[in-house]
């Protein structure tokens, strides 16, 4: 079984990308690392926070951090778990795929490139 390196990325679903900027810039209190209409991210204390407009979320994924996402999956899916999203790259090599448990909550593995 593969260990993980903890959950460093939180992604929250939006539905107005301008209204929600402030309220995390306050709660944060750092300006956004990246921001454009399909994403805007932020990096506090060592966690990425980001926010994603018009996504089919319904609540906040927490991203656990893996250093291989493929061996992870077979971890996960042999243990009960099931696969709804798999490995996308989601920009320099960075791959994110989404599992659901038993109960159907998701689960979020995240792979930077090595």
């Amino acid at each position: 079984m593969t260990t993980t390196l903890g959950v460093n990325t939180i992604l929250h679903p939006v539905t107005d990308l301008e209204k929600a900027k402030p309220v995390y810039t306050a709660l944060l209190g750092v300006e956004p690392m990246a921001d454009s209409p399909y994403y805007v991210g932020y990096e506090a204390e060592g966690q990425q926070i980001g926010l994603v407009p018009n996504s089919d979320m319904t609540s906040p994924i927490a991203y656990w951090h893996v250093t291989d996402i493929e061996a992870k999956i077979k971890d996960i899916t042999a243990a009960g778990g099931t696969l709804k999203d798999a490995p996308k790259d989601v920009g320099q090599g960075r791959l994110v795929a989404t599992l659901t448990d038993p109960d159907g909550n998701v689960l979020g593995i995240l792979q930077d490139p090595s």
